[in-house]
Order: C-alpha cells, then sequence, then structure tokens
C-alpha cells in the first residue's frame, strides 16, 4: 500500500525537519526491526467514492477484531463522506513500519499506538500537532492527567488517550491468610510480606523482569516512587535496585524474573507458585477463570510517594496527511461517550477519561476500580525519541542486579546513567 501523496520522505513540520540519515541512524539503533514486515490487511467498507482514510494500529487478537469493526462502521456511519481502510500489525512491527514510512513515503493518515511511542514517533516528527483542534473541541481537562500529557511533548499536542491502564498489586488471599499477613502498603511492608510469604511452595512476590519493554514498564514505578527519575537514575535508580536485590536476596523474589514476562508472572500466580505479583487489568479475565483462585487488588506500595507506570492507547494523525481535518473527525467522534462506551467493554478496556469512570461496567466492578483511581498516580514514560535506548538500558541494570548476587546497585544504577544521559530529553 503506497500513497501517492508522500513523495520519498515525510515534510517537515513547523516544529521538526527529519533528514532521511535520521530516520536510517534511528535503524542502526534498533527501532527498525530486522526482518520482513508482518502486516495483515484490514476491513472497512470501500462502497463510497474518493480515497479512503488510511488507519494503522496493532489490535490483531482475534477476539478483538469484532469491536475495532464496530467501531470503524459506526465511525462511516456517522460520516458518511469517510471510507476507512484498516491495516493491522503485531504490535513489535507497527512502530517501525511507521519510521520506514517515513523515508519510503509509505503512511497512514491516522494511527492507533501505544502511549510510549507517541514521544518517540514525536520525537522524530512524525505526528501532527492537534493543538488547534483540541482548543476547539475543549475536552482535554475531561481526561486523566497522566493519560492526557502522555500525548503532549511541550505545547504540543500529538495524541488523544483512547484507553488507558497502569499497574496494581494483586495478592492471593488464602496465602495472605495463612501467613497471618496484610497486604502491604509501603516498601518495609512489601519487603516483610515477601519475606513472610515465601515458603517451600510459594515465594513472596512476582514481578516481569524480562529484556524488553514489559520489564521497564514494571520496574519504573519502583524509580518514581523513591521521589527521583531517569535524570536521578545514579541515586534514585539505586535505591528502587537495592530493593529488588533485597528481595532476591530473602528468597521473596525469584531470579528467574529476569526471563518472564507479565503473561509469565501471571501464570506462577494462577498455579500458586507467587503469592504476590505486580500486573494490570488485563490479566483479570484469567484470574477470575482460574479454578479456586480467590484474589484481591489493591495499590501499589508506596516509597516517598506512590506510582505507578501509565499503559493504554492514542490516537495519532501522521505528518504529511492531506486528510487531517477527515482524521480528527475520525478522532472526536471516537471520544463520544455513546461510542467509546460500548467500545472500551467491548474490548476490555479502561476509560482514560474521568468523567466516564462510572459510565460503564468497570463502575460495578471493585478490582477495575482499584485500577482506576491508580490512574491518578501513574506516570507516562514521556521521555523523547531517545527512550528506546533509555529502556534499554534501564532494562540491563535491573536483569544485572536480579542474576548477579555481587552486583553492587550503586556502581549498575551508575554505569547505566553514564550511557543514558545523552538521550535523556
Amino acid at each position: 500500500m503506497r500513497n501517492s501523496r508522500y513523495s520519498g520522505g515525510l515534510p517537515a513540520s513547523p516544529h521538526h525537519s527529519i533528514p532521511r540519515r535520521t530516520i536510517l541512524r534511528a535503524a542502526g539503533h534498533g527501532l527498525l526491526a530486522a526482518g520482513a514486515l508482518s502486516a495483515v490487511a484490514g476491513c472497512g467498507t470501500a462502497t463510497r467514492d474518493g480515497p479512503a482514510l488510511q488507519w494503522w494500529d496493532y489490535i490483531i487478537e482475534p477476539e478483538r477484531q469484532a469491536g475495532v469493526a464496530a467501531l470503524i462502521a459506526e465511525i462511516e456511519r456517522a460520516n458518511p463522506d469517510i471510507r476507512i481502510e484498516r491495516r493491522v500489525f503485531p504490535y513489535a512491527d507497527l512502530q517501525p513500519a511507521l519510521l520506514r514510512g517515513a523515508v519510503s513515503g509509505e503512511l497512514p493518515d491516522i494511527a492507533v499506538v501505544d502511549t510510549v511511542q507517541v514521544g518517540v514517533l514525536g520525537g522524530y516528527g512524525l505526528l501532527v500537532d492537534l493543538s488547534e483542534h483540541v482548543r476547539r473541541w475543549g475536552m482535554a481537562d475531561q481526561y486523566v492527567p497522566a493519560a492526557w500529557d502522555a500525548g503532549v511533548i511541550g505545547d504540543r499536542v500529538l495524541s488523544v488517550p483512547n484507553n488507558s491502564n497502569c499497574l496494581a498489586l494483586i495478592s492471593n488471599v488464602d496465602h495472605l491468610d495463612e501467613a497471618g499477613v496484610d497486604v502491604p502498603a509501603d516498601w518495609p511492608e512489601l519487603a516483610a510480606a515477601g519475606r513472610a510469604l515465601t515458603t517451600s511452595d510459594h515465594r513472596g512476590l512476582a514481578v516481569a523482569a524480562t529484556a524488553s519493554e514489559e520489564g521497564v514498564f514494571q520496574f519504573l514505578p519502583f524509580l518514581w516512587q523513591t521521589g527521583g527519575d531517569l535524570a536521578d537514575f545514579e541515586t534514585a535508580g539505586a535505591e528502587a535496585l537495592d530493593l529488588h536485590r533485597r528481595l532476591v536476596a530473602d528468597g521473596a523474589l525469584s531470579a528467574q524474573a529476569v526471563g518472564w514476562t507479565q503473561q509469565d508472572v501471571a501464570g506462577q500466580f494462577t498455579s500458586g507458585a507467587v503469592s504476590m505479583m505486580l500486573n494490570g487489568p488485563w490479566q483479570l479475565p484469567t484470574l477470575r477463570a482460574a479454578e479456586g483462585l480467590r484474589f484481591r487488588v489493591d495499590p501499589l506500595p508506596a516509597g516517598r510517594t506512590r506510582a505507578s507506570c501509565l499503559g493504554g492507547e492514542g490516537w495519532t494523525v501522521i505528518a504529511g496527511s492531506t486528510k487531517v481535518e477527515a482524521a480528527w473527525r475520525v478522532i472526536e467522534h471516537s471520544q463520544r461517550s455513546e461510542v467509546l462506551v460500548p467500545y472500551l467493554d467491548t474490548m476490555g478496556l479502561l476509560p482514560a477519561r474521568t468523567d466516564l469512570t462510572d459510565a460503564g461496567p468497570w463502575a460495578q466492578d471493585p478490582e477495575l476500580q482499584v485500577f482506576l483511581a491508580e490512574l491518578h498516580h501513574a506516570r507516562p514514560r514521556a521521555y523523547g525519541a531517545g527512550y528506546p535506548e533509555i529502556s534499554q538500558e534501564v532494562s540491563r541494570a535491573h536483569q544485572t542486579v536480579l542474576s548477579d548476587p555481587a552486583a553492587d546497585p550503586l556502581e549498575v544504577a551508575s554505569a547505566a546513567f553514564q550511557r543514558i544521559a545523552g538521550d535523556l530529553p
């Protein structure tokens, strides 16, 4: 699929110009994944005349296709002059495809992206500034601040949140009762509960620490809970790493976590091999289907402050599109409560809008209510175009401390900071 409106590269925006060599350098940093791009042609009615609005996303799971198709059908019904052609990519391929498109000229008009990708794509100038559309729309104050901020770089609104998620602490109720342990509310209580819950049959805590963004997503809340940030990684990072080092030394946290995804962690939990885990609302169907499992959801234990990590998806318009106004109408219509609530319900997602907290099935769900409340303490990974390299170094530091008993968290954090300092915004 090649759009003729692009001529060999991305047109300069008022704020950014992307030389071809800049994008190619991104490829050298691993942003453009090796191997053939895997994409699936999507649907959209083709009965209207004129060129279609090109839509890319990574929502590839079979069970979620009906929800997206229904959303597209609703948008086209309400906007008879808009025809949508959808293209679906595996999650890991969407961002590389967009970066390739900046060189080849093959780009969509609209893309639904992970919130963490907004800073990268925006940093390379691939996203349209939607600030004026948002100003006229007047709905920005209806969103969870962290979810909205994830789509803002400087004074430019580059994305509108479509949904949100975050991490919370999920505990096995039977294990807590057997050990006589309360749900931990802070770091000292987490360490004590981890020790008390660790037996020959199960460990106290599980986190995902795989060498990927999943692992970093689970580590960053601990960094932020120190009151610090990546700019303070030499000290704040060392403190967070040391907490995990002590949990491993106590036997509460397995060093095998370096190979665990969030799905693996959920498997450890449902099997009874761990008593507490960090995970998100997307795991609730699995937990509820586990026979005999009693669990509860609580806020993450606090350090000096409370923090969780923000996930979710956002709508973006791709720079160079000749259909910006139509793309904005798609976004605006998707955010109407009568459209958004059924979509989120069908897709098993949570709203990023505070005014919809009591509008959907999540209003009557005590576990989902915890996640919705935790969103107010969640922070976006808004670190600009250099974030992929930063993420790799944070992951490497985390894995080193978890897997090497002799590793000094202060030395590891200091070395990592030296490598990420040049990529920080």
